[in-house]
């Protein structure tokens, strides 16, 4: 077993941690890089902003529909399935650098390849790791993937795109390689796929009291970005590029210390506070868009909360509200709003830059102080009885160290 203050009591085998860790290392570090590579793409070629516009929709279009086929078709052999569909990342990185294509086709391509087959990923990780251990594992994963990252950006921007090309299909290899090296179990209740109607999902309320409050967040976010940037960029361009930077930064330490409070003191606290943090910050910048100390609240609050709820949303709660065969399905909707927020400022990103700072982060902070009120009647996914027992052995730990050092004066 896994031991020290992040990994003990995590109820995973060493051997598991690290399989599920570097599939989902490799693979989130694999998708922000194509999201680089896109624009980079899309700024060496000479193409239209129309052009770009449908490019940039093909991909996240491709993305969600990738993602409902994935959950439904998937083979019974799931880690058959993960192998085939990191082969087909690879192939797909590879193809502009071997031959000439389009954007569109290689969007489409990008798009489906990392879609197809994260909900069967999430759902192989929640099935292979216990449900106290679940955040802290999930908030490595992004702690460690958010600072690699520009790391990343850095490296492949300073090479050709053909060569830039042929790292990202590496990259992907690499990850295929070492997932196969370090032989993952094929879980064994996989093999009997559960049927779970859509309708099921939707009618169940606990599952709803998150996934409201999560959609409403993701959109609110990606709506505020094209604001921020657009107001920034023309008053205070320093900044533009310090929350740009700064915000994934704070986000990875906010993904790594919120898993771990989430299975301290339970997922729906955690979610709550992150909510009420970025609610300040909102309200802050809705009253004094002028001010620079502003802007600074708005960076830490919208780090904290976004590093937080990736750890919680994307990983963590879907896995602990669904049950073992089905889980596929409650990702690919609790996950939807994610990819949908990224979808939608493409569509209104004119409209979006004409509202002044002041009004549009004014409403925000309303609308989230509104999607913060179905969290009130969520129930918590962690068990009461374990955040307790936490809580024993933490006042057991200090009444030993106390009486260590008591013992020590005498």
């Amino acid at each position: 077993m896994l031991k020290g203050p992040l990994t003990s009591g995590l109820g995973i085998a060493r051997k598991d941690f690290f399989t599920l860790f570097f599939l989902f290392f490799n693979t989130f570090t694999w998708y922000y890089i194509t999201l680089v590579m896109l624009e980079r793409f899309l700024n060496t070629f000479p193409v239209s902003d129309a052009d770009a516009l449908l490019i940039r929709a093909v991909y996240y279009a491709a993305v969600i529909g990738s993602t409902i086929v994935g959950a439904v078709a998937h083979l019974a052999r799931r880690l058959r399935f993960l192998y085939s569909w990191m082969l087909l990342g690879v192939v797909s990185s590879l193809l502009p650098a071997v031959v000439s294509t389009q954007g569109l086709l290689w969007s489409l391509l990008l798009g489906v390849s990392f879609g197809l087959g994260i909900p069967v990923a999430l759902a192989y990780f929640a099935d292979r790791s216990a449900l106290e251990g679940r955040g802290r594992i999930s908030g490595v994963i992004f702690f460690l993937s958010n600072l690699f990252a520009p790391l990343f950006f850095v490296s492949f921007g300073m090479v050709s795109l053909e060569i830039a090309f042929t790292l990202l299909a590496l990259w992907r290899a690499i990850g295929l390689v070492v997932f196969f090296l370090l032989k993952p179990q094929e879980n064994p209740t996989s093999g009997a796929p559960k049927r779970v109607s859509l309708s099921a999902i939707f009618g169940n309320r606990a599952f709803l009291y998150y996934l409201v409050p999560w959609f409403m967040y993701s959109l609110i976010d990606q709506l505020e970005r094209v604001v921020w940037a657009n107001f920034l960029g023309a008053n205070f361009p320093d900044l533009n590029v310090l929350l740009g930077l700064g915000a994934p930064i704070i986000g990875a330490f906010a993904a790594l210390f919120g898993g771990l409070l989430s299975d301290w003191i339970g997922r729906k606290r955690v979610v709550i506070y992150a909510f009420v943090a970025l609610g300040i910050a909102y309200a802050i910048v809705g009253v004094a868009p002028m001010m620079r100390f502003s802007w600074y609240v708005y960076l830490v609050g919208d780090g904290v909360a976004g590093g937080a709820f990736l750890a919680i949303f994307i990983m963590t709660l879907w896995g602990d509200l669904s049950q073992s065969g089905a889980r596929e399905k409650y990702y690919v909707i609790g996950n939807l709003p994610f990819y949908i927020a990224a979808f939608v400022p493409l569509l209104l990103d004119s409209y979006v830059r004409s509202v002044p700072p002041s009004a549009s982060f004014s409403l925000a902070s309303f609308f989230l102080f509104i999607s913060v009120l179905p969290l009130l009647y969520a129930t918590e996914t962690l068990p009461e009885k374990k955040i307790e027992l936490r809580r024993l052995k933490g006042y057991i730990e200090q009444a030993k160290k106390l009486g260590e050092k008591y013992t020590k004066k005498k």
